[in-house]
C-alpha cells in the first residue's frame, strides 16, 4: 500500500506543470480510435482513467503507437470496430464506462464493461434507460439500490435491420458523462439526438464533434446532433490536450494557504464549463491571476498564477458547483481555513464518484479539527481555526487523497495519508511535483 507523509511546509515558490486534462483526453482518444486515417494526440494525462479507455479501443482494433511525446492513433472509422475477445475493464474511470456504452451499444457485437470495486458501485441507470430508449440493448446487474443499474454492463448486439433511433433526452441531472455517452451514440443513430439538461455540464464532447465537422449545434443547455445528409465521418487530427484545471486546483489552493508561496501553472484548460474552481476562488477574494494564452482545438488556454494571501468564507451552489463539480473537495481546504462559515450546496452529485465525496470531505476535514455539518446536498464548514495533523484515508479517491495533503501543508504536526496509489488515476507524480515547488512530503509503500 502507498501513503504521503505531510508536514507543514514554508513557502511554496516556482513553476509547476499538470498532466493533460483527462476528460478532454478521453475524448481525444475516442473521436481519433472514429476517425479514418492517423490522429496524433500530445500530453495525454498518462493515468490510469485514460490508459483504460485507450486500452478498451485496443481491444477493438485500434492500434496505437507512441513515438517520443506523441500517440499516433490509426482510426479504424465509424464501422470498423471489432468485438473484443474479452470484457472491456474500464477500471476506475466512470468516464471510460459511460461513453464506452455510448459507443458500443451502436455496434453488431456484444460486449461486457466492467470495472473495479468503486466503479461498479456507481449509478449507471443514468445511461441505460436513455440508451433502451432508443433501442440499445443494455442492462447491468443489482446493487445497494434496488431500482438501480451497476456495472458490470452486458451489451448485446443490434442484429441485422436494427439501429439506434432518434432520441429527445431530458436529463434530470446535470452531467457530461451522460450527454456524452448519448450523443455518441447519436453518431450511428437514425434520426435526431437531442440532449436537454437542468443547467450546463462540460461541453468538451460538443467542442471536440464541430471541430471535426460533426453536424451537431448547441444553445445554452441544449445539444442537438442532427446526422441527416452527414457523411459520418472525419480525417484523423492533430491535438494538444490542455493543461487540467482540476489538476492545477490543488496547487492554486496550496499557493493561497501556505504562507508566502506563489506558484505558476503554465498551459491550463480553462473551458469555462469548467471553471467554477477560478471562481470560487475570485470570491472567496484569493489571489489568483488569469493569463489567457490562445486556444487548441476550440478549447481555450491560461497561465495562472496564486500568490498567498487571506481568503474570505463564501457560499457555493447552483451553476458554479455544476462548473466545479470535481473541485469541490479542494473548494473544502480553502473553507476550513477560511474565518467563519462557508455553505456548499446542490453537490448531491459527489456522493455518486469514486468515493461519497460529501462524507468522505466531512470525515476528513473533522480528523484536522474542522467544524463540518454533513447535509443531504452539501457541507456546512465553520473555518479559519488551527489545523491539526491527522491520520487520513484517502477511501481510494484521488481528490480526498490529494486534498488530504493541502490540508496537511497547513496544519500542525506530521499528517499521514493511507490508500494513494488512486491518485495515480489522474495526477502521477504529484507528490514529486509538490516537493519541487518546496513542499514536506515523502511518498512511501508500506504493508497492507
Amino acid at each position: 500500500m502507498k501513503r504521503f507523509r505531510v508536514r507543514p511546509s514554508g513557502p511554496l515558490r516556482g513553476a509547476v506543470s499538470v498532466p493533460g486534462d483527462k476528460s478532454i483526453g478521453h475524448r481525444a482518444l475516442l473521436f481519433a480510435g472514429l476517425a479514418e486515417g492517423r490522429s496524433r494526440l500530445r500530453n495525454l494525462s498518462g493515468g490510469l482513467d485514460n490508459r483504460a479507455t485507450r486500452a478498451a479501443l485496443e481491444a477493438m482494433g485500434v492500434r496505437f503507437a507512441e513515438r517520443e511525446d506523441v500517440l499516433e492513433v490509426e482510426g479504424v472509422g465509424l464501422d470498423g470496430l471489432r468485438m473484443p475477445r474479452a470484457s472491456l475493464d474500464c477500471g476506475n474511470s466512470g468516464t471510460t464506462m459511460r461513453l464506452l456504452a455510448g459507443v458500443v451499444s451502436a455496434q453488431r457485437f456484444g460486449v461486457r464493461l466492467v470495472g473495479d470495486e468503486s466503479l461498479s458501485s456507481r449509478p449507471m441507470r443514468r445511461i441505460v434507460e436513455p440508451l433502451r430508449a432508443r433501442g440499445a440493448h443494455i442492462a447491468g446487474v443489482r446493487g445497494k439500490k434496488a431500482d438501480e443499474h451497476y456495472a458490470p454492463l452486458s451489451i448485446a448486439p443490434l442484429v441485422e435491420g436494427e439501429r439506434l433511433t432518434g432520441l429527445r433526452y431530458e436529463s434530470p441531472v446535470a452531467s457530461a458523462q451522460v450527454k456524452s455517452c448519448l450523443l455518441l451514440s447519436g453518431l450511428w443513430a437514425d434520426g435526431v439526438t437531442s440532449v436537454y439538461e437542468p443547467m450546463l455540464s462540460r461541453d468538451h464532447t460538443e467542442r471536440m464533434m464541430m471541430a471535426l465537422g460533426v453536424p451537431l449545434s448547441t444553445a445554452g443547455t441544449i445539444s442537438v446532433l442532427d446526422p441527416d445528409g452527414w457523411e459520418r465521418r472525419w480525417d484523423g487530427f492533430e491535438q494538444t490536450v490542455p493543461g487540467d484545471l482540476s489538476s492545477a486546483a490543488f496547487f492554486l489552493v496550496a499557493a493561497a494557504l501556505v504562507r508566502g508561496s506563489e506558484v505558476e501553472v503554465s498551459s491550463v484548460g480553462t473551458n469555462p464549463t469548467r471553471t467554477g474552481i477560478l471562481d470560487a476562488l475570485r470570491q472567496a477574494r484569493a489571489r489568483v491571476e488569469i493569463v489567457p494564452r490562445g486556444e487548441v482545438n476550440q478549447e481555450p488556454l491560461a497561465r495562472l498564477i496564486a500568490t498567498h494571501g487571506p481568503v474570505a468564507p463564501q457560499r457555493l451552489g447552483g451553476e458554479m458547483v455544476t462548473r466545479m463539480i470535481d473541485e469541490v473537495p479542494i473548494a473544502c481546504a480553502l473553507a476550513a481555513r477560511a474565518p467563519g462559515r462557508t455553505d456548499i450546496r446542490d453537490a448531491e452529485e459527489l456522493r455518486a464518484k469514486e468515493s461519497d465525496r460529501l462524507s468522505a470531505m466531512a470525515e476528513l476535514l473533522r480528523a484536522f479539527g474542522v467544524d463540518v455539518v454533513e447535509l443531504k446536498d452539501g457541507l456546512t464548514i465553520h473555518g479559519g481555526l488551527a489545523l491539526r495533523a491527522a491520520r487520513a484515508n484517502a477511501r481510494g479517491d484521488h481528490r480526498i487523497a490529494m486534498t488530504a495533503v493541502v490540508l496537511g501543508l497547513v496544519a500542525e504536526g506530521e499528517t499521514i495519508v493511507d490508500d494513494v496509489a488512486c491518485v495515480d488515476t489522474s495526477f502521477p507524480g504529484f507528490a514529486a511535483s509538490l516537493r519541487s515547488l518546496g513542499a514536506d512530503i515523502v511518498e512511501e509503500e508500506v504493508e497492507a
